[in-house]
């Protein structure tokens, strides 16, 4: 299969363009720079120059494949905002991408976060939030599955909140990074809420048995760890950097902080015996070992 991927070059989508090469498909990235187009070519893609606002360059690229996978995203969080452009552009993107498939019954693949269900981990047949700073992706999503009635085999992969690789990445990449800022190893509230985590060689390949197999409208959870203690996550940020480990405002994470502050476990047991996706590689408190002082 010829697939169009839309973030190519970033922690998931570089992973998700070597198993999809790695398993006999060939890949058309979007890349936004001259960067990032070398980077594609030297993973095997094909680059097709443009960024997720341009529409008429995504809509070139779907007429060129055989199925879509989309996981570009602004990834600017320093005010609301910010975060709320980004939202916009990727709602108008994914509204692109799904015209330009419809009646083609070609797989589409869009990327979500793993919603939040009180007081027990989310299921893959829990909604996503269509209110707060991330609504608008929820709705977005929703109108992508939405599409399995006009023609187009949609299905949505949810992220956990941290998606990492050798320590990096999602949520406890933004803790550790705000670490080496502030010099304290922070949490927000009693740090006894829980994330979910998927490494991102895991992640990949249910990105691509999704694209392979999955039905028209159906969403999957990408979850390894069900729910690590943010304060055990802090605690191997805080001894990797030497560094105090303690309790800091939400107001610390910025428009994330309410997010942060939530216990959000994740359950992936219907993808698992569904589409038979095993996760292999390291858990989150293990992967985290790898970050450097």
């Amino acid at each position: 299969m010829r697939v169009f991927v839309t973030g190519g070059t970033g922690l998931i989508g570089s992973a998700v363009v070597a198993e999809l090469l790695g398993n006999g498909h060939t890949v058309l990235a979007l890349a936004r720079s001259d960067a990032s187009a070398l980077v594609a070519e030297a993973a095997g893609a094909e680059p097709l120059r443009g960024g997720l606002a341009d529409l008429d360059i995504l809509r070139a690229g779907v007429a060129q494949a055989d199925g879509v996978i989309h996981l570009a995203f602004a990834n600017d969080f320093s005010s609301p905002d910010a975060l709320a452009r980004a939202v916009a552009e990727e709602s108008a993107a994914l509204a692109a991408l799904g015209e330009e498939l419809v009646g083609s019954d070609r797989p589409f693949v869009t990327v979500s976060g793993t919603p939040h269900a009180p007081g027990r981990a989310s299921t893959e047949v829990d909604p996503l939030p269509t209110d707060g700073p991330v609504g608008g992706r929820g709705r977005a999503v929703t109108a992508v599955l939405g599409l399995a009635s006009r023609g187009v085999r949609s299905t949505a992969v949810r992220m956990p909140r941290t998606v990492h690789n050798q320590g990096t990445g999602g949520f406890a990449g933004l803790l550790t990074g705000i670490a080496r800022q502030t010099g304290v190893s922070g949490y927000p509230g009693d740090g006894a809420q829980r994330w979910p985590a998927v490494h991102a060689l895991d992640a990949a390949v249910l990105f691509r048995l999704a694209l392979e197999q999955a039905p028209a409208g159906t969403s999957w959870h990408a979850v390894a760890d069900e729910g690590d203690k943010v304060r055990d996550i802090a605690a191997v940020i805080g001894r990797r950097l030497g560094l105090p480990v303690e309790s800091v405002p939400s107001e610390t994470y910025g428009p994330l902080g309410p997010i942060f502050a939530t216990d959000q476990p994740s359950s992936s047991t219907h993808t698992r015996q569904a589409l038979g996706w095993e996760p292999k590689h390291p858990r989150l408190l293990e992967d985290l070992e790898n970050i450097q002082p």
